[in-house]
């Protein structure tokens, strides 16, 4: 079964706001995707979420649990993302698929490759400021 994001109502909202402003974008269907996982994730207080919380500017160690291959990224907003330098965009497939998960949690997602079941190994929220 597949766990239930958390999101503090700053993220929320946010990515609502960025969802609204990328549909008419060429990554409508990973909107479409976050705007789901909105509809069914936890709103909590910024107080109470644990740092091990993948969110916006999280830096994330995954891993292809098939193929046992990890990766370090790091979740940034559109304008900031840089693939060679593991900084994904918040509306790639990718940060879609761990958004709002917690270390340990496994996730399956569509990926452009298929179907993925990616874990959470390792969360780092060092270097998350006010948006």
């Amino acid at each position: 079964m597949k766990p239930t994001p958390t999101f503090c109502k700053t993220d929320y909202q946010f990515l609502r706001e960025l969802i609204l402003k990328s549909k008419n974008s060429t990554n409508t269907k990973e909107a479409n995707q976050l705007s789901q996982e909105l509809d069914r994730a936890v709103i909590s207080k910024e107080s109470e979420l644990t740092n091990s919380i993948v969110r916006i500017n999280s830096y994330v160690t995954i891993e292809d649990v098939k193929v046992k291959k990890q990766m370090k990224i790091q979740i940034v907003l559109p304008s900031f993302a840089d693939v060679k330098e593991g900084k994904i965009s918040i509306l790639a497939p990718l940060s879609v698929a761990i958004i709002g998960f917690k270390e340990n949690d496994e996730v399956d997602w569509e990926m452009p490759s298929g179907i993925k079941t990616l874990k959470i190994i390792a969360v780092n929220n060092a270097a998350i400021n006010n948006l």
